[in-house]
């Protein structure tokens, strides 16, 4: 499975919008520095996450964006699909190199990593993405103790 630009991009919007779950719709602007993604890139991210149906948009000077169901029905695979379309590993049939057997064997290593991604990127939801962020926002806090 190949993540693009693109699909990082979505992910760390979503996940952007997942920390700022229950608030105020989150205008582009604020997502874009926050996450460190050009605004103009981001627009076009965020309005496909949106006809995708993963996302609530208003327009207007109060407008922004939320997630339009809850973080954990929303895994990564799903986003990423969203935005990069159907996903596959690397192009076996392409690579030459040994006899039938041998290349026979390469792609179905190609194949067994391919399935292993796209199996942690199903299970994986934003909610899990969320808590991960949450714990390493916390661990880098400073304690002041007295």
């Amino acid at each position: 499975m190949r993540i693009s630009a693109k699909g990082e991009y979505a992910i760390k919007a979503m996940v952007d919008l997942a920390l700022h779950e229950g608030r105020d719709l989150q205008p582009i602007q604020d997502i874009a520095a926050r996450q460190g993604i050009p605004q103009r890139y981001l627009e076009q991210v965020l309005l496909q996450l949106k006809r995708s149906g993963f996302l609530y948009a208003r327009r207007g000077s109060a407008g922004g964006y939320r997630l339009s169901r809850p973080a954990d029905s929303i895994t990564v695979g799903a986003v990423l699909r969203a935005v990069d379309g159907p996903t596959a590993g690397p192009d076996a049939s392409r690579r030459n190199g040994g006899p039938a057997g041998e290349a026979a064997g390469l792609a179905e290593l190609w194949q067994e990593i391919a399935d292993a991604v796209a199996s942690v990127v199903d299970r994986t939801t934003l909610e899990d993405l969320r808590r991960r962020a949450e714990e390493r926002r916390s661990a880098a806090r400073p304690m002041y103790h007295i």
